[in-house]
């Protein structure tokens, strides 16, 4: 089947320093692929440029199978693609609606700011997170994956803990200093396999290895 989004030898530097250097990911439809890596290894910077926010000095992105540019959020958008941030408030000197629309903001026919519509866009989001946070926030984010996914939606998903990533995700991409270590289905391999891939760049048999794993 053809990949619902696909990112192909993607590349971006800052200051000469590359931050993702030739990696390429791709999920379908009603997927789950969890992203995993240390702090720095490029996982965040990847996102952006699928979400518009930064533009790739190098590659490609194919959304059902064509080619397309993502320029800014609005582009990002104008595909379906959407990014919910683990930090709730990107600026704080702002209000729930301006942070969830910050860059796409919805303006009137008169080019000014749709305030109403942008709030109620927001509470509509936020009765389906659930806006009673606490304890249980883990588990009602995770039911929240589950449901996007069987509404056909592919989701991406950032964590730092493996356990959770291996409950909800069907595929894991491993990324080690700004290179793909290597892909695989988590049935295929374990969570202290993963952990070498993230550690080592250490690549297992059940993986298919990309350009920063690890030689054997």
């Amino acid at each position: 089947m053809t990949p619902l989004v696909e990112m192909r030898d993607i590349s971006i530097a800052f200051g000469g320093i590359k931050a993702v250097d030739g990696c390429s990911v791709d999920l379908h439809a009603g997927e789950v692929v969890g992203l995993l890596g240390h702090n720095g290894a490029g996982k965040s910077t990847l996102i952006k440029i699928l979400s518009g926010a930064y533009r790739a000095d190098a590659g490609e992105i194919r959304f059902n199978g064509e080619a397309v540019q993502i320029a800014s959020p609005r582009d990002a958008k104008r595909h379906g693609i959407e990014t919910i941030y683990q930090t709730l408030a990107l600026a704080d000197n702002v209000d729930a609606a301006a942070n969830i629309f910050l860059g796409r903001e919805i303006t009137t026919r008169f080019g000014t700011l749709d305030d109403a519509a942008m709030e109620a866009a927001t509470r509509g989001v936020m009765a389906r997170l659930n806006p009673h946070f606490g304890p249980a926030e883990t588990r009602q984010v995770g039911e929240l994956v589950k449901q996007l996914k069987a509404q056909g939606i592919g989701i991406f998903l950032i964590s730092h803990d493996i356990h959770d990533v291996f409950d909800l995700a069907d595929r894991v991409s491993v990324m080690k200093n700004g290179k793909l270590v290597g892909t695989a289905r988590t049935a295929d391999v374990t969570k202290d396999e993963v952990l070498g891939m993230i550690i080592l760049g250490k690549c297992p048999p059940g993986a298919t290895p990309g350009p920063g794993a690890m030689a054997a």
